[in-house]
């Protein structure tokens, strides 16, 4: 017999093999030498009990041998000569899971980058971190290049978006091109931002080495049309150059704001939706510990415990609040695409090893909470929302990339903080009312937010709870329609809208799943 089995072990025998198999014939109710062969399927945390366990999800053979294991390897064979040509334009986890499946296809990926390659990034992002904008990080920083704006971004893999399609599949070809199996078992897998860059390597590799193509420095500017202007035939780069080819996958992210003007140009539908907006909460790691771990004052996280993480939402007068994007032992980054803007983002590495936690704290913008914008900007007036809110952060920072910040006590009681804890943030903070400068909608709601979430979780409102601006970037205020079955834009066949950019993903996983999508639709169309 084979069989799927839940067990609870303490921590102290999760690695024992004895302790799982004295477990599992305990539940199975037979003796421990009739257990054959276990698989590790899911490991998660149970901070429950005491002491603290792991659920183990485990393959269990009895009375007979378990099979062993099927390789995790990707494969792609030759493209033949005449192989579909397919734009991809945008190089993160959309367009690069667009690719790889393109290959499986049978069709040649052509991809289009306007950032740099993930090595050329690294050296373009460190000036941001000591306050310095200039030409390169227009087109190469957190959010423009190689990988998208994940790649240095944490590298969280956790996604609900399962209906979508197979998440497992992601997880391999991740695995296939270089992460640790572990993300395969985790139940809130993640990579690292120190692991991914090379992993995103690997798979460019993979694409060229089919007869794919991967272009940096490539920013796109115009759409190609044939059959009268009826359909799309390519796309026209920056540099003058045209890219022509049977099917374009749009995927170019949630920050390429000239895209989504370019489509208004020409004339093609958009549409409003909702997005959200805030800051970034930073906490000690130690606190986040202490609150989701249940320990004791002064009692450390306890050897085999990663850096505890927390999910938190609520609706507040019909507007969602919510923690975004947390990130365990992180820190906490300049994610701006403009020199008169600033914006925060968090990551981690591998290791979740610093001391403190981040997450976004955000609330709910509605389409019509951006109505006074929408005279001048009609469709993009969300844009323009999220705009003039990052260049009155900066204003209020002073400039450099320096980020306004408060402490939660002060931002409740509306006074200027005195003096600021430490925090991750390299550029540096500046002491400033984030009651001003927050839409006064958002403010609210965050108080309350924050109130409430201090009852959920301990010491989340406390005095050692740092609140930094601004967090405007959590997903696109726009939305590129699509057919339902064929993915198209209704008023231009050929063009595929997809992923997080055109408002049809939130997240890694579900970006790769809606660029698999995508080039399958390609594929039987």
């Amino acid at each position: 017999m084979i069989t799927e089995l839940d067990i609870h072990l303490p921590l102290r025998q999760v690695l024992k093999e004895d302790a799982r198999r004295k477990a599992v014939a305990r539940e199975l109710q037979i003796s421990p030498k009739r257990v054959q062969g276990m698989r590790l399927l899911k490991e998660s945390i149970d901070a429950r009990r005491r002491p603290i366990c792991k659920q183990l999800r485990l393959l269990v053979a009895v009375d007979e041998a378990l099979p062993p294991a099927a390789p995790i390897e990707r494969c792609y064979a030759p493209l033949a000569t005449g192989a579909r040509r397919v734009i991809i334009v945008g190089c993160g986890p959309a367009g690069l899971f667009a690719a790889l499946r393109c290959l499986e296809l049978g069709l040649r990926p052509i991809v289009l980058e306007r950032g740099k390659d993930v090595t050329a990034r690294k050296f373009d992002i460190s000036p941001l971190h000591e306050g310095v904008f200039g030409l390169a990080q227009a087109e190469s920083n957190y959010c423009f290049g190689e990988g998208g704006a994940g790649t240095f971004s944490d590298g969280k893999l956790f996604t609900r978006a399962t209906k979508r399609g197979p998440v497992m599949e992601v997880y391999e070809t991740f695995v296939a091109h270089g992460a640790s199996p572990e993300i395969l078992t985790d139940a809130h897998p993640h990579i690292g931002s120190d692991r991914l860059p090379d992993i995103i390597k690997a798979m460019r590799q993979s694409i060229i080495r089919a007869g794919g193509e991967v272009h940096f420095e490539s920013r796109v500017c115009a759409l190609l049309r044939s059959c009268g202007g009826t359909r799309v035939a390519g796309v026209r780069t920056a540099d003058g150059k045209e890219w022509q080819g049977d099917a374009v996958i749009l995927a170019t992210g949630h920050s390429a704001r000239d895209v989504y003007r370019m489509l208004q140009a020409e004339g093609l539908l958009l549409e409003r939706k909702a997005f959200a907006v805030g800051v970034r909460i930073e906490h000690p790691q130690s606190l986040i510990d202490a609150a989701q771990y249940h320990l004791r004052p002064a009692e450390e996280r306890p050897h085999g415990l990663p850096a505890a993480r927390y999910a938190l939402a609520t609706k507040i007068e019909e507007r969602g609040v919510h923690s975004f994007c947390m990130c365990p032992g992180g820190h906490i980054v300049p994610a701006a695409t403009a020199a008169d803007e600033v914006v925060v983002n968090g990551m981690s590495l591998s290791r979740r090893d610093s001391p403190y936690a981040n997450s976004g704290f955000v609330v709910t913008v509605e389409p019509e909470d951006t109505d006074a914008f929408a005279a001048e900007h009609g469709v993009l007036s969300g844009i323009a929302y999220q705009r003039a809110l990052e260049t009155a952060t900066s204003l209020a920072g002073g400039g450099a990339q320096k980020a306004p910040a408060q402490r939660v006590a002060d931002f409740l009681a509306g006074r200027v903080s005195a003096c600021l804890p430490s925090s991750t943030y390299e550029p540096g903070l500046t002491a400033a009312d984030l009651n001003a400068l927050l839409p006064a909608q958002v403010a609210w709601r965050m108080k309350e937010g924050l109130r409430y979430f201090d009852r959920k979780l301990r010491g989340f409102a406390g005095e050692d709870a740092l609140l930094i601006g601004c967090e405007t970037r959590t997903s696109s205020p726009v939305r590129i329609p699509r057919e339902k079955e064929s993915l198209q834009h209704p008023q231009l066949p050929g063009l595929y809208p997809c992923g997080e950019g055109a408002g049809y993903a939130g997240g890694i996983v579900s970006a790769a799943l809606d660029g698999r999508r995508c080039a399958e639709a390609i594929a039987q169309s």
